[in-house]
């Protein structure tokens, strides 16, 4: 111990004391310091090049000076680290929180020698002139480094932050750094940072370098070899002084900023283990999985592709005949029940997957079939010899609009519409070529869309990882981070690739539907008597959109699990509601094929869905005005809908609406009290307005914070309500339900149950806090690679082209 006199910085013309003492560890120093003195404890101990040792500092003040804190530094080989006491921290709104016990552990800078003595120096003084009891101990820290697979606990506190060393056994090139806890609070910070000096370990300074999470419970980072060039890393861990960045409640808000604040105790037990993650051999077997799982579909589609040419092939030899019957024989010589067989047979003539030419009944109706045309609409049903000429004419000169133009077809719709019992040919008059031209901007329109939209998306989910990676932030992206395999830059490779499904199975739809268009102009072309005379008019363009629209909501799934969030889950959602609308109106297309919504009219109100899905996860959360005016616009659009549907386009919304409602309820309700003309869309549309309404009404009470997927779920029921009435309307038509699409209705909606068992697990929710969010997180449950999210990619894109298959039986 010696003692040098040194000028005093703090005051010109006066002198310090200094002292310096030899320290030894695990001794704790009681002393007092003032401006006058000043004292340095000297440490040494030997350090090894095969074994790290933590070293930890540890201050006690019993009472504060009035002027000024105390200062310490540690001065080591590499590295200085100074902290003041009472330390004072920063909260929201610049709340302070002193804190006098302070506990620090000092990095330890890698040395090349087998074994060396190391020397630091621990320096205490302050420009208080009043003395202040301090208490200074230093300590080895036991289990400094962390073993695999084993669990270790510790306590930590904001002033008192942990960090633990990990090295990489020989072999493991990833592993998975899992720090949980019993209590949600105080909130934590869990951080990966590299082997240098300094080590960031405050809750002001921790996300400055590695990667960092904020966590409650649960919090898991996974760690790759290749990014630490020592091959090994510091865990650090930071209790925060609030705990609003984990969704806990706001202190005490003090009336001035510079107010001081309780920090009370925040003291938290934690425990930390890493264990090691797949390796590439899990990598290759879950592609392989996802891969084989899909093209299955692929070779059974052609297995059975090749079982019905074969069967269609020996039927035909069979049954071949140098003179057919005419149409007229055909239909003429059936008895009602046998005519509305063959009828409807037609829309499926070349079958399942467009392979199939037997006799089958139709699966799903709206409305009863008839054999032929009424008399007054056969000018609109081209005979053989005019649609063999109307393949060779080019369709240019036929364009969407060139109908309707003389007076008596306007007066015809209102004498054939307004039928209390119609037949699908009477809402089949128009010419095919137009139609089947109208029907294709539904796939031109829906490609231009998925262009536009998909190119903004991927650029922006780029720029999302490209953020993470560089920052650090993974409190920005919501992964189920126990189940979260990385490749390359992307950091949850998983649950961009079991979005594979979608994208196979819509390619593999497409490919369907192309045989049964080619098919069906082949059958046009050879002036096949079913495809010209019977049934209603065959139109692809929906389904190709359909098609286009599953493949394009895989593409955007990947997208958004690239970092799911907030702020892009409606890359998740858009294409679903886009799903919704095409298969109801596809549905409703199959018997309404002349009063469809054109494709300019569809696409323009789902994109009002996707505008006000886009508010409502903006300005909807606890906002009830937005809710409000949501639910008005939602009651006024069914009311709406539901007119469209009742009159079958047959009205007008002008300004003398208002006195033919007035109207039709004095003459059919208070007049002469007669029921509704048509019973079965009544029912229907009465059954949908309950919904609707009720759909509404819970959204107006509970206020939903996933407004988007509250959306979605109105579109599906609303969807799953006319499916419904679909199938029960064709029952009630006296048709029957074929083996083959029975099996398929049975395998869809079983596939359907399991899906969304897999969706409500609920990995992680974007609704509630990152740390929150964490809490639901799972390890995986498939080939240790899938999580339960990654299997509803793959349910929901089976259970897709399953429905989509049965909408191809209808």
């Amino acid at each position: 111990e010696f003692l040098l006199v040194l000028p005093n910085s703090g005051v010109v013309g006066e002198t310090k004391n200094v002292v310096q003492k030899d320290a030894e560890f695990d001794v704790t120093y009681n002393d007092t310091v003032t401006s006058e003195n000043q004292t340095i404890y000297a440490f040494n101990h030997t350090v090894s090049r095969n074994k790290t040792e933590g070293v930890r500092v540890s201050v006690d003040v019993s009472s504060q000076g009035s002027e000024s804190p105390i200062l310490f530094v540690v001065r080591q080989k590499q590295a200085v680290l100074s902290f003041q006491v009472p330390l004072i921290l920063r909260g929201l709104y610049q709340r302070k929180y002193p804190y006098n016990h302070l506990g620090r552990t000092l990095c330890q800078p890698p040395t090349r020698a087998a074994s060396e003595t190391q020397y630091f120096f621990v320096d205490v003084s302050t420009l208080s002139s009043q003395g202040t009891n301090y208490q200074l101990r230093v300590s080895r820290v036991e289990s400094f480094t962390l073993q695999t697979d084993k669990k270790f606990s510790f306590t930590a506190s904001p002033s008192q932050p942990q960090y633990f060393k990990y090295d990489f056994p020989d072999g493991v090139d990833t592993v998975i750094v899992k720090v949980s806890s019993d209590t949600n609070f105080p909130c934590s910070v869990m951080s990966i940072q590299d082997i240098q000096c300094p080590v960031y370990d405050l809750d002001n300074n921790v996300a400055f370098i590695g990667m960092y999470q904020t966590m409650t419970k649960k919090g898991a980072i996974t760690v790759q070899r290749k990014d630490f060039p020592s091959y090994s890393f510091y865990v650090v861990v930071v209790v925060k002084t609030e705990d609003e960045a984990c969704g806990g409640p706001l202190p005490y808000y003090p009336l001035r900023p510079d107010e001081l604040t309780d920090a009370g105790n925040r003291s938290k037990v934690l425990d930390v283990v890493v264990s090691p993650a797949i390796n590439s051999e899990v990598y290759v077997m879950g592609m392989l999985f996802c891969l084989g799982i899909f093209l299955s579909f692929y070779l059974l589609t052609l297995l059975v592709a090749c079982l019905e040419n074969k069967r269609e092939m020996s039927s035909y030899l069979h049954t071949f005949s140098p003179l057919p019957p005419s149409p007229a024989d055909n239909c003429s010589t059936l008895s009602s029940e046998a005519i509305t067989d063959s009828a409807t047979s037609t829309d499926n003539n070349y079958g399942y997957m467009g392979m199939n030419k037997h006799r089958h009944t139709h699966i799903f109706s709206a409305l009863p079939l008839c054999s032929m045309p009424p008399p007054q609409a056969l000018h609109s049903w081209p005979g053989p010899d005019s649609v063999g000429r109307s393949r060779q004419e080019s369709l240019s000169s036929v364009e969407e609009d060139d109908y309707d133009t003389l007076d008596d077809i306007d007066s015809d719709k209102n004498i054939v519409r307004t039928k209390k019992f119609l037949c699908v040919s009477d809402l089949a008059r128009k010419d095919k070529r137009i139609l089947s031209k109208k029907y294709q901007i539904y796939f031109w329109n829906i490609a231009t869309i998925a262009v536009f939209y998909a190119l903004p998306v991927i650029q922006l989910v780029i720029t999302y990882q490209t953020v993470v990676n560089v920052t650090g932030n993974q409190d920005i992206c919501y992964y189920n981070f126990l189940c979260a395999h990385p490749l390359g830059a992307l950091s949850a490779f998983n649950n961009i690739l079991s979005n594979l499904g979608y994208v196979m199975l819509g390619l593999l739809f497409l490919l369907i539907v192309l045989k049964r268009d080619i098919v069906h102009n082949r059958a046009l072309v050879r002036n096949d008597v079913n495809a010209l005379e019977c049934g209603i008019p065959k139109h692809f363009g929906l389904f190709y959109a359909m098609g286009t629209a599953l493949m394009m909501e895989g593409l955007l799934s990947a997208c958004y699990h690239v970092c799911p969030n907030y702020t892009n889950f409606q890359f998740d959602t858009s294409f679903m509601y886009m799903i919704a609308g095409l298969c109801m109106l596809k549905l409703y297309q199959k018997r309404h094929p002349d009063i469809n919504a054109s494709a300019y009219t569809a696409y323009a109100c789902l994109a009002a869905v996707i505008f006000f899905s886009v508010l409502g996860v903006v300005f909807g959360k606890g906002n009830m005005v937005f809710w409000i005016v949501f639910s008005v616009i939602h009651i006024l659009a069914t009311l709406l809908l539901s007119t469209q549907l009742y009159y079958m386009g047959r009205w007008r919304l002008d300004s003398g609406v208002l006195r033919r409602i007035v109207y039709v309820i004095y003459t059919d309700c208070i007049r002469q009290c007669s029921g509704p003309m048509y019973i079965d869309r009544m029912v229907l549309l009465v059954m949908g307005n309950i919904v609707n309404w009720s759909l509404a009404a819970y959204g107006l009470i509970k206020t939903p914070n996933d407004f988007a997927s509250y959306l979605l779920a109105i579109a599906i029921c609303n969807l799953l309500l006319y499916f419904a009435f679909y199938i029960i309307m064709k029952l009630r038509s006296g048709e029957r339900i074929q083996c083959l699409a029975l099996v398929c209705i049975l395998f869809t909606a079983v596939v359907w149950g399991f899906a969304l068992y897999f969706f409500f697990q609920g990995l992680s929710t974007w609704q509630k806090t990152p740390a929150e969010s964490r809490e639901h997180n799972r390890d995986c449950i498939l080939l240790s690679f899938f999580d339960d999210h990654d299997i509803w990619h793959f349910l929901s894109s089976i259970a897709m082209f399953g429905s989509f298959l049965v909408w191809t039986c209808s």
